[in-house]
Order: structure tokens, then sequence, then C-alpha cells
């Protein structure tokens, strides 16, 4: 488990549920979190990167995984906060 894994659990436990009612709060807590432990990427870019190929150069590489991690991350964190009820509507990770 990497380093920010349990702090992100440990964020998204403290996080009151997301509701649709509560967006602006839930919203302004899950940017920040995600600024903090540096896993913004996502929100930060523009678009996907393209996808790893044989020709790929580390520095193509290093830029997918590090958006992909954050992908992913990103999409549970959210998913941690949510109400039950809206957690179907996301995608899966």
């Amino acid at each position: 488990m990497d380093q920010a894994s349990p702090n992100m659990f440990a964020c998204a436990d403290s996080f009151i549920k997301f509701n649709r009612l509560n967006y602006d709060e839930c919203s302004e807590k899950i940017w920040f979190t995600l600024g903090i432990m540096a896993l913004d990427i996502v929100i930060l870019t523009d678009e996907e990167p393209s996808a790893i190929k044989e020709d790929s150069s580390e520095a193509e590489k290093t830029r997918y995984e590090a958006w992909e991690r954050s992908n992913r991350l990103s999409l549970n964190l959210m998913r941690m906060t949510m109400a039950e009820n809206i957690k179907p509507s996301m995608p899966k990770t």
C-alpha cells in the first residue's frame, strides 16, 4: 500500500457524506484533500494522456501511470464519501 492510501482512508472517514444537497462543501473538501496528497493530476489535466505503447518514452509512461493512479484514487475517495444511494452512479475503478 502506498503512502497516500492510509491518509486517504483517514480523511475520507472524517468527511460528511455527500448527499446531493451538500455538494459545495463536499467538493471543496475533496479537492483540498486531493491537492494535499498530490493526487489532483486528473483535476488539473484537460484530458487523459495517451495510453502507453511499446515506443512510449519513459516520461510518457511515468505521466500516464501518475494520471491513472490519481484517477483511480480520486474516484475511490469520492465513492468513500458518498451516501449509499448515490454510489451506483459512479464509475467502477
